[in-house]
């Protein structure tokens, strides 16, 4: 008996396949253009001297920002990056611009950092002529304790002009008649008096006042004498408090105790943070 083979019904038809949808597109991420946006502003302002608080307000606003646009799921995250970078440099930037600032208005305010000595109206005579390369060399280093300044020479700062008159080297007699609550000097000191004319070369219209200015004692040895560890009304005191205005000058003394025999020289600061210029005593 013959069999008929069953009709070839041929492969398989394939499975469908699901159809694939695009990618969703990420919406656009508002909070980090905004934290964007106001950093860039804060750190523009950071930069200007006379706009800094404006940078300081916004340059926070932009960093907080900043971190809640990159924790928006769905958002595009490279705004609110580029914002929390911005709002760091920029404040880093502030505080450098802010620095320069304070360091520039203390400078104004307090007589800066620069001291030189001015050509001295005194002419001292000696027996002897001293050889010319002797006294370049010590021209180069006037007003260094190796090589102090001569009385009369004047110390300028930026601000201030100080000339040392004269030094008495036993002042304690004249301490002493000058006020009777005066305690007389320790063993092993005496009493200075140093007079001292200050000029104001500033032109801070509230002028500025004469304790600034720094006159201090310095041993042989190198060691500073304290001038206020032993306070006394000595003769013709300085008047330190009442301002100066531009060109307006002070003359009076400063009595410091000192160890006997005063044997050190002058330490003179025209100005609260100005470099020290040394001054003889004789």
């Amino acid at each position: 008996m013959t069999t008929t083979p069953p009709p070839y019904q041929g492969a398989p038809a394939p499975a469908p396949q699901p159809i694939q949808q695009p990618p969703a597109k990420k919406g656009r991420n508002t909070v980090g253009i905004i934290a964007l946006i106001i950093s860039a502003i804060g750190f523009i302002f950071a930069c200007i001297p006379g706009a800094l608080i404006v940078g300081w307000v916004l340059l926070p606003v932009g960093f907080i920002l900043g971190i809640v646009g990159l924790f928006m799921s769905g958002k595009p995250k490279s705004q609110a990056i580029t914002a929390v970078i911005v709002s760091i440099v920029g404040t880093i930037v502030g505080v450098i611009v802010f620095m320069t600032v304070v360091a520039t208005a203390f400078n104004d305010s307090f007589g800066g950092s620069e001291s030189s000595v001015g050509d001295s109206t005194v002419v001292e005579e000696t027996d002897e002529e001293q050889p010319a390369d002797t006294e370049e060399a010590a021209g180069d280093e006037v007003g260094t304790r190796a090589n102090p300044a001569p009385l009369g020479a004047p110390i300028e700062g930026e601000d201030w002009t100080v000339v040392v008159n004269s030094v008495d080297l036993d002042a304690n007699e004249e301490v002493a008649a000058e006020n009777e609550f005066n305690e007389p000097a320790d063993e092993g000191t005496v009493y200075i008096s140093v007079n001292v004319t200050i000029t104001y070369t500033g032109n801070d219209p509230d002028g500025q006042s004469p304790a600034f200015v720094g006159i201090d004692y310095v041993t042989a040895d190198g060691v500073t004498v304290d001038a206020f560890e032993k306070l006394v009304v000595g003769p013709d005191e300085l008047d330190s408090l009442s301002p100066l205005y531009e060109g307006a000058s002070a003359t009076g003394n400063r009595t410091i105790q000192v160890p006997a025999p005063a044997d050190g020289v002058l330490a003179v600061s025209p100005g609260m943070i100005a470099d020290k210029i040394f001054v003889a005593i004789k």
